[in-house]
């Protein structure tokens, strides 16, 4: 069986570059917006969703399937479950001895998730430096930029002294020549969370993926939602795969549905912004339901209903402490998606099986299972000390600074 279909999509995108998206609406109120809140809905592409070039029939089929499979590895353990795995054999990769210099080129600690799973990251680090498997960790952050992250890697391997190179891409295309550089190096390199356009990288690392994560979300809003009730999709930002993946599969659940979807407007995830936006759609007809592609100023949506007198809608947020406070706080009907921050672990103990030359997945799928009702009791009392940018599945409370290092970030 095919494992890497999810490159294989990437691939065919290449030749299209950046899809550089903007707002779009479907079915938008008729008056106009103040001219300072324009949609940029004029400029976005005809076609989006499960009718763009990111949308594959076969690799959302997938991602749905495996939803249901039962992952490999250790239960207490997630970071190193795989679904599917098929392996590759590193025994030319192996490298004698320890105080390992690995080097890290990370797209950005620009919003909550990320910045969680960063201190998870440092703190799996701190304790191969302990084993003395790590001598150096060597990052460097690009701050959402391609370019610098480009030059980032280069750099890297120009310096020819990293034993291994672990790149969280910033987009999708724009830094598939610069991963391919650092596969030509021959060291080995670990992508993780987002994907690039080839698969000359040892492993690439992610939860299910976009699909399992956009339709989670849909499928909740159609079982919990009155046919013919209206929803508003929230987007981060375009031209990342996960992220179009994710509306490429909630589009799809829609379309199949008697959802009316009314807006898809894209926030940056300023919480400011959502919240006038959302305002707006509540000032000119009822919102039942929202729809968001990361968790970032969920609250501030649900906020704009308390504004507005409204009654709460079905929601779906994410496993960030903040919303799921609110959740629990209102009682309202949501569901916290998942997009296993744990993985932030995986690419650092990935390195150290690749140096001790063990096999690893080529495509290592993590599992990924959202916080539903039922689990939201346990995971606040969890992480009832933890702030409100924390994550519930962070997966770091084994490692030595917790939990420290996350409540004094």
């Amino acid at each position: 069986m095919d494992m890497r279909p999810i490159r294989a999509l990437l691939a065919g995108t290449a030749a299209a570059g950046l899809l550089l998206l903007t707002a779009c609406t479907t079915d938008a109120p008729t008056e106009e917006l103040p001219a300072a809140e324009t949609s940029a809905a004029e400029e976005a592409p005809a076609e989006s969703g499960a009718e763009s070039e990111w949308f594959v029939q076969a690799d959302y089929d997938r991602e749905l399937a495996q939803r249901d499979i039962e992952p490999e590895g250790p239960a207490d353990q997630p970071w190193l479950q795989a679904i599917e795995p098929e392996f590759v054999d590193t025994a030319d990769l192996a490298s004698d001895g320890g105080d390992k210099t690995l080097c890290f080129s990370n797209a950005s600690v620009s919003n909550p998730w990320r910045v969680t799973g960063w201190i998870t990251m440092q703190q799996q680090v701190e304790v191969l430096k302990e084993e003395g498997v790590i001598g150096e960790f060597r990052v460097s952050d690009a701050a959402d930029d391609d370019n610098k992250q480009i030059s980032d890697i280069q750099a890297f391997v120009e310096a020819g002294d990293c034993d291994a190179i672990i790149i969280s891409p910033s987009t999708t295309a724009t830094l598939t020549p610069a991963v391919e550089a650092a596969c030509e190096s021959g060291k080995p390199v670990i992508v993780f969370d987002r994907g690039v356009n080839t698969d000359c990288m040892v492993t690439f690392i992610h939860p299910i993926g976009g699909y399992a994560y956009g339709a989670v979300g849909a499928e909740f809003l159609v079982d919990n939602l009155e046919p013919g009730s209206t929803v508003l999709a929230l987007r981060i930002l375009p031209g990342v795969d996960v992220l179009e993946h994710r509306w490429a599969a909630a589009d799809k659940v829609f379309s199949e549905s008697d959802i009316d979807v009314v807006g898809v407007e894209f926030t940056g995830g300023d919480g400011a912004k959502i919240k006038d936006l959302v305002t707006q759609y509540l000032q000119r007809g009822e919102v039942d339901g929202i729809w968001m592609d990361a968790g970032d100023g969920a609250v501030a949506a649900v906020e704009a209903f308390e504004d507005a007198g409204q009654p709460y809608p079905v929601f779906v947020g994410e496993d960030e402490m903040s919303f799921m406070r609110k959740w629990d706080e209102t009682g309202m009907t949501a569901i916290g998606n998942v997009y296993s921050n744990f993985q932030w672990r995986t690419p650092i103990l990935a390195a150290q099986k690749i140096w001790a030359g063990e096999e690893v997945p080529s495509e290592w799928v993590l599992p990924q299972e959202p916080v539903d009702d039922a689990d939201l009791a346990a995971f606040l009392d969890a992480n009832a000390d933890m702030p409100s940018l924390h994550y519930a599945k962070f997966g770091g409370e084994d490692l030595p600074g917790y939990p420290e290092a996350w409540t004094d970030r």
